[in-house]
């Protein structure tokens, strides 16, 4: 299953949680959902990835986590906040850049709308 075909899922997944759901909970709450929903597709997550941060060849363990890693393939990053700030969307791309992985899906779940609050990010493309 490549990039595209994973996030085809997680964005439907995410759509239903995010309509069952609604606004107003804590990033805590939509990840372990999200995650449940997801390993129940079938689908190989791991959640709080650790992130080490390598500076002059020596590894840092600095405290960066990804939220969500599909299928080792694509970052998912979950906020619920009431407006994503630029800061957000430079956390996802480090993420991308440091795992080397080309995917990401940056999902605020603290929106009347859930096609207000999801954005796709790619590295290196």
């Amino acid at each position: 299953m490549n990039e595209n075909e994973i996030s085809r899922i997680v964005v439907d997944t995410a759509f239903n949680l995010h309509k069952q759901l609604g606004p107003g909970l804590l990033e805590s709450a939509y990840e372990s959902a999200l995650a449940f929903d997801l390993i129940e597709k079938g689908l190989k997550v791991e959640r709080q990835v650790s992130m080490p941060f390598i500076y002059k060849q020596v590894k840092l363990d600095t405290g960066y986590r990804i939220d969500l890693l599909v299928e080792k393939k694509l970052v998912i990053e979950i906020k619920s906040v009431d407006q994503l700030a630029p800061v957000h969307f430079a956390q996802t791309l480090t993420y991308l850049r440091l795992s080397e992985l080309k995917l990401g899906l940056l999902i605020n779940f603290n929106t009347k709308l859930f096609k207000d609050g999801i954005h796709r990010l790619v590295n290196g493309l």
